[in-house]
Formats: C-alpha cells, structure tokens, sequence
C-alpha cells in the first residue's frame, strides 16, 4: 500500500533486511518500495503475475456450446465482493442495449467465502435488485460457480470483451485481468496499477472509477469495430505472452540461481509431442504457410518448402507409432510434393489458397526447395516397408524423375539437401548411380571447403548464413555411403568449427538472420535476437547424426542444450514453445518472441522434438552435475 504508517513502512523494511531480494508483479509496486518503504532498488525484483498458455479455440464454436449463440458476450469473473464494481457494468448495459439488444453480460464466480461469512449473499442480492429495477434479467447471467480452469477459460475466450471494474486504486495487480488478456479479450479496465502498465501500448481500454457513460460507450465503440477488437487481442497476447507461467517459473530459477550460494542447475523438463497445431494447420491439400498467432493464416497459401518438411516430420512419427490415421498427413504432404513437379524435372515452391502457382516462383532462387523435395522423397522411401505399397511405387518413380537434375544444382545447401535424401533412399535401395551422384555433390562440397578454409575458418562459404548444420551433416552422409577419407575429415572437421562457433558452455546462439557472420568476425554482439527455429532443429538433427556414429558424448550434451532453447535457456529466458497449442513461435527477437506459429517454425520444432524423443529416458540431462542442487520444470503450472 502507498503512503504507509511509520509502523507498516518498518515492518517492510524489517522484511527486507533479512531477505536477499524482494519480489512484486509490477513497476508500481517495485516504485512504491522504493519510494514510500525507502527500499534500496537493487534489492526489488519484478515478475509480473503469471498467467495460462491459452489453445484460443473458436469463439463461434464455444458460443455454440455453452448455448450463447447470436450474443454479444461481455463478462467478468472471480470471487464476488462489493470491490468489484459490478453495478458499474449494469448500469451501463441499458445504453449497451440499445444499440445492441443481443448482448449478455456474464457474472462468473462465487461469492468471496470471507463476504458470506461476515455478510452473506447480500452483495449478490444487490445486483439481482438492480438487474430487476433496470429490466437486465434477459441480458444478465450468474454463474454462480467456482469453476474449474478448463471451463473458465473456455467462458473467456467465448468472450468478446471482458470488463473489470475494480474499485480500488491500490489494487496492485489482478489475475483475472491477466487471464482475461491470455485469452484474448480485448479489455476494458479501471486504471489499476496493472492496468495502466499493461494497456498502455493498445492492449486495451482505461475507464475512470464508477464511470458507467464512458464504459458503456467503449463498449459500444468495440462492438461496432471488430478490426479494433482484433487489434487490441493481438496486443494484448503479445504483452501478456512473456508472463506465461512457464515464463514466470524461468524468471524466479533465474533469481534463485543468481542470488544463491550453492550450486543450482536449471534442468527443462521435455514436453509430450503434440501434433494438435500441425494438423490444424494442414487442409486436405496441404500445411498452410502461416498463422497469426494460433490461427492458420489461409491468405498465405502453401510451399512445397513446409510440406518437405512436414512429409519429413509425419514420416519421423509415423516410424515411431505407427498411427494409422496419421498415414492420410503423410498422403497430404507426398501429393502436395507431386503438384508442384514440373515434367522438366523441377518444382515450383510457392501455391497459392486457390491452387495456382504465384509469381513469387518467378523471382525466387528454388534451387534449396528441390533440395528439400529430394531429402523428403528420400526419407519416405527409406521407411517403405511400414509405408503402402502404392505411395512408395509413386514415391520412387517421383524420385527418380527428379534425380535426373539434381547434378545440375549448384547451391550450397540444395546440394546438402540432396545429399541427405539420397542417402536414405540408398538406405533401402542401394543404387550405383546414386552413389556416384552423392560422390559427385559431395567432392563439390570439398572443393569449397578447400577453397575458403584457413587457420582460422573451416567452412564451405565465407560465411555462415542459415541451415548451416545441414553441411557437415551431407558430409557424413558421404562419407557413410562411400567410405572416403576426405568426407571423414571435411565433415567432423567443419561441424566442430560450427559447433565452437555457436554454442557457448551452457547454450547455443544459431546466427542472426539480422547479419550472417564472415570470415574474421566473431558473432556480431549488435546481432542480437534474429535467431530462428529451423536452425536450431537442424543442428539438433545433425548432432543426433555425429553423435550416432562417433558416439562423442559432447553431441549428446549440444543436444539437451540446443533443445532448451525452445525450452526458455536464450537470452529473453522465454519459452519459444507453446505446449498448450503444439506450435513453435517464429523467432527469437531481440526484446520479444514472434508469437505467430507458423508452418516452418513448427515443423522444425517437431523434427527435434522426435529427434530428441530416443534420447529422453533418462531425467538427467547428460553431463550435468548431478552434485548440485536442481530446478526441475516437470509440466506447465
């Protein structure tokens, strides 16, 4: 509380002399220690209230459901008590009304037990009163329960805008505000502290104390625009979404690491593979592209990129359940493949919702997408004996059409890609001509890496650009299908550099898409953020492949550490991602995470995440000292 007795303020200053650090959910707060309590301000720490990783299901659906259909849903919830301020809300549903005679304003919630016990229901008679005396009863519902988290954030998220009305101008903070916010209602707020930090950038809407007029023409304002309500939802997750319980359970390890004398380790517990997002995202034609937040963003169309890798990914799945039901994504994916074969033996990459191939294939270097094409052919050829028979005779006569041009491909990575679908197709099918294109691609490779390294510099380019990891790994797989020496030497060789260059002893930082890292630099500290999934899992991929056949238990470790990357161990401790949905936020930014779960961060994060799964029997993480103390991350709080 602001302005504190002389007794109060020294009973916190008593508690702050025997702790090592205070903890409070906003600047606000963290002020008023400061500034009425005189606590010194390196001694206050701020993590904002907690709140739900949220799967923003349908709100028409849930409408449907809960029996709202064809209303205007306004709400608030939680505990009932006269501090809540709900009668401002009744008295201005009347205006609301009238412009909107469909609206419903839910009440969620009990009464708070401390009321009932020192007044009984009288609050909540009040409001049934004033209900009655306002003629609300067809606008109004109670409900009248304490409800469990599935249900309640269900009721949030059928809501199109959520009012909280508090009366308290010391409230410092509200968990059914930062609830409200996760679920995606835009919000009306009285100007709590919270409020006002948390609204300020658009994230919704302050009204005064007790101001019925300005609520009920905010709420007008919002139900006539829904491009507002949109905006103000998107801002809201983008402000709420560093606040994820996850996020709030790193931000108190990472101060009790930081304040304790004993050896404390951060150990990420690997979250259950879920394929919920993916196949949202996947319509009987292909995976879309992108998705804004959650939603699949069917504007953005397809690429034969994303549906490689998701064949890839499903095909990785399907090896290690065999769900048949999964056996129609791969279908998806393969015939997507085979729309965009051109019978001059390449592919176009980019389709659009109608099915038309877009101008963009015109002015896009697709050499890396036949890579891709060919890596996927390959990897679905090479687990053909749990595959029908009549997708592989396709696959294969497929394959072997688009071999035919693949010595002509030049660009490095493609030239990768292909080296990595050929090597597993020869898995199953050993082929001279195969052999012989691997060796062709592969002594291009060497060529390069000859041609740029130095003392100092053991790569194929003068840069390290993106998909970096997908180089050495090629070289294996050479050198795994033809036994030469060079192949041995070039691949173990330019991993390690790669390796050296981007992981740090407990971490890895992939290079910035904001500026690639050139012969003689170190990674540019002013590149900061830029990081992206695809390029994490595809180290992860090839530190599988190293470790597998060299058995070095340093790769087994970059492994764990490269997985907790997604996991929150990056330079923001936020989780890139969400296990409530099963996608992968697009990319790690300098002060924010990209929200949006797109098609490629998603695929990508599924690829490492089954890479990953033969390597997680154990609990503990490889090579850490197991003489410290621990922080386990067991599941979402």
């Amino acid at each position: 509380m602001p302005k504190p007795d002389r007794e109060t303020q020294q009973y916190i200053q008593s508690i702050a002399e025997i702790t090592d650090m205070l903890i409070v959910m906003t600047q606000a707060a963290k002020k008023i220690l400061e500034d009425d309590y005189l606590i010194a301000k390196d001694k206050i720490t701020v993590i904002p209230h907690g709140t739900h990783l949220v799967e923003n299901f349908d709100k028409k659906c849930l409408k449907e459901k809960y029996g709202y259909q064809n209303r205007k849903v306004l709400s608030t919830f939680g505990l009932l008590s006269s501090g809540k301020g709900i009668e401002t809300t009744l008295k201005a549903l009347p205006s609301i009304i009238r412009q909107y005679p469909e609206t419903l304003f839910l009440i969620i919630g009990k009464t708070h037990p401390c009321v009932v016990q020192q007044e009984g229901e009288k609050y909540r008679q009040n409001l049934e009163l004033l209900i009655e005396e306002l003629d609300l009863s067809g606008n109004v519902d109670f409900v009248n329960n304490y409800l469990p988290l599935d249900l309640l954030l269900e009721y949030l998220q059928l809501t199109d805008i959520y009012l909280f009305t508090s009366k308290d101008p010391n409230q410092a903070v509200s968990g059914t505000f930062s609830y409200a916010i996760s679920c995606g209602c835009p919000i009306i707020s009285t100007p709590i502290p919270h409020a006002l930090e948390v609204l300020e950038k658009g994230a919704g809407i302050i009204i005064d104390f007790n101001d019925s007029l300005q609520l009920a023409e905010h709420v007008i304002n919002l139900l006539d625009d829904e491009s507002l309500r949109d905006r103000i939802t998107l801002n809201g997750l983008h402000q709420m979404a560093p606040t994820a319980w996850e996020n709030s359970a790193l931000a108190h390890a990472q101060l009790f690491t930081s304040i304790s004398n004993s050896n404390l380790n951060i150990q990420y517990k690997i979250p259950e593979i879920n394929l919920n997002h993916l196949k949202k995202m996947t319509t009987d034609f292909g995976i879309l592209q992108f998705s804004i937040i959650n939603r699949p963003d069917e504007e953005s169309g397809y690429t034969l990129d994303d549906n490689a890798r998701a064949l890839i990914a499903m095909c990785q799945y399907y090896r290690m359940y065999k769900r048949k039901d999964d056996l129609n994504y791969i279908n998806i994916y393969f015939y997507f493949i085979l729309f965009t074969f051109q019978e001059e033996g390449s592919f176009l990459n980019y389709v659009d919702v109608k099915k038309q191939f877009t101008d963009q294939n015109g002015t896009c270097n697709l050499e890396d997408s036949f890579g891709r094409a060919i890596w996927a052919l390959g990897y679905l050829i090479s687990i053909q004996e749990i595959i029908p028979s009549e997708l592989i005779i396709k696959a294969k006569k497929l394959f072997n059409k688009v071999i035919l041009q693949a010595e002509y491909v030049h660009s490095t990575r493609a030239m990768a890609f292909i080296i990595k679908g050929l090597y597993f197709a020869n898995t199953k099918n050993a082929n001279p001509l195969n052999i012989q294109l691997i060796e062709k691609l592969a002594d291009r490779l060497v060529q390069m890496y000859k041609h740029e390294t130095d003392d100092q510099w053991q790569w194929y380019e003068s840069y390290l650009t993106y998909a970096n990891s997908v180089l050495p790994e090629a070289m294996l797989f050479a050198w795994l299908t033809s036994d030469k020496p060079i192949y041995h030497t070039v691949a173990l060789a330019s991993f390690d550099f790669l390796m050296y260059k981007i992981f740090s002893p407990d971490a890895i930082k992939v290079i910035s898409n904001k500026g690639w890292m050139h012969n003689g630099q170190e990674i540019n500290a002013d590149h900061i953020g830029g990081e992206q999934p695809i390029d994490v899992a595809y180290t992860i991929l090839a530190l599988n492949e190293f470790y597998n056949n060299f058995k070095i238990e340093d790769y087994k470790d970059k492994m764990f550490t490269a997985f907790d990357w997604f996991l929150g161990n990056n330079h923001l401790n936020q989780i890139i991602y969400n296990p409530c949905t099963g996608g992968c936020y697009d990319g790690l930014e300098e002060s924010y995470i990209n929200l949006n779960q797109g098609a490629e961060s998603t695929i990508s994060y599924l690829m490492a995440r089954l890479t990953m799964e033969k390597h997680t029997i154990s609990a503990e993480k490889p090579g850490q000292n197991t003489q410290g103390k621990k922080i386990h991350f067991l599941k979402p709080i």
